[in-house]
């Protein structure tokens, strides 16, 4: 019986795969092109046809971690004044993302330090259409009116994601003992931000 051939889809997804695997228990400079083809079953080569050299790889694990976390946030014009049910959508989805990325998250966070310009590179790439999208979403309720036109988009994303960062970290560490709830978190993180972007009244 004659097997089909793997899809170059399915041979990228797999690499994917095996560089969150690798990355996340070895970290991004010591997990080397090799380990990671090993791990998906393919030779190097075929790594290198996909990807060019591992800091694209790398680029392109983070892009598939935002892309999954954005597809549900594909609208750019918030329906009349229902900025929170937008707001609120988006967040849950980072938040998840986030959590599932933990291990990936945390060690870019000290390969940061030590390789700073090249981390610094694969966050921009990766983070790049999250922000785009979600600052394009913001501009057009700024015209509407409903966001204040004295505040700069970018800083305003970047509060916002920082938040559900700095919760995501905050629930994982050594420390977990909360008096609150992951959804506690998220929706106090929410009312802040909406209060804060709120035009006066």
């Amino acid at each position: 019986m004659q097997t089909q051939a793997p899809s170059p889809n399915s041979t990228r997804d797999r690499l994917l795969d095996a560089a969150f695997r690798i990355c996340s228990e070895r970290g991004l400079h010591a997990a080397t092109t090799r380990e990671i083809a090993d791990e998906a079953g393919v030779n190097e080569v075929t790594l290198f046809r996909h990807f060019g050299n591992k800091e694209k790889l790398i680029a392109a694990l983070f892009e598939r971690a935002v892309a999954a976390q954005m597809d549900s946030f594909r609208t750019t014009e918030p329906e009349s004044d229902d900025l929170e049910r937008d707001l609120r959508h988006f967040a849950e989805r980072m938040d998840r993302m986030l959590f599932e990325h933990e291990a990936l998250i945390r060690t870019m966070m000290t390969e940061a330090r030590r390789y700073p310009e090249q981390a610094r590179q694969v966050i921009c790439e990766s983070v790049k259409p999250m922000r785009e999208q979600l600052c394009a979403y913001l501009g057009v309720a700024q015209s509407k009116g409903l966001v204040r036109d004295d505040l700069s988009l970018q800083p305003m994303i970047d509060s916002f994601t920082g938040m559900l960062l700095a919760g995501m970290l905050r629930r994982t560490s050594q420390l977990k003992v909360l008096e609150y709830t992951q959804e506690e978190y998220v929706r106090t993180a929410i009312e802040l931000f909406l209060r804060g972007i709120a035009p006066s009244k």
